[in-house]
């Protein structure tokens, strides 16, 4: 798992998915020198995730300063769905939740 959809948020402009960075897990992403330009959002900087032993570039996108009529999508990332698959789990996973057991 590299990131928590607590708040993902749509936006039609995007055709996806959009997650607010407080949500991603960036320790797992190192920000490669890729960039792409948008006439209507600006420039789009990407980053490599590192998980399970390996490594897939440039998965993550976002305009981290977004021109003006597009600064509700600062903040906010998208991953490639052609490089990662999105998994959503219950917000309350009883399998992935620690549980205390008290010795008598």
């Amino acid at each position: 798992m590299v990131e928590g959809l607590a708040k993902a948020t749509k936006y039609a402009a995007t055709g996806g998915g959009l997650i607010p960075f407080e949500d991603i897990y960036f320790e797992l992403f190192e920000k490669t020198n890729t960039t792409s330009e948008c006439p209507l959002k600006g420039t789009a900087s990407y980053w490599r995730v590192h998980a399970v032993g390996s490594s897939a570039n440039d998965v993550l996108w976002a305009y981290e300063t977004p021109d003006t009529g597009a600064r509700a999508i600062a903040g906010h990332g998208a991953f490639d769905p052609e490089k990662v698959r999105i998994e959503v789990e219950p917000s309350e996973d009883k399998r992935h939740t620690p549980h205390i057991i008290e010795q008598e």
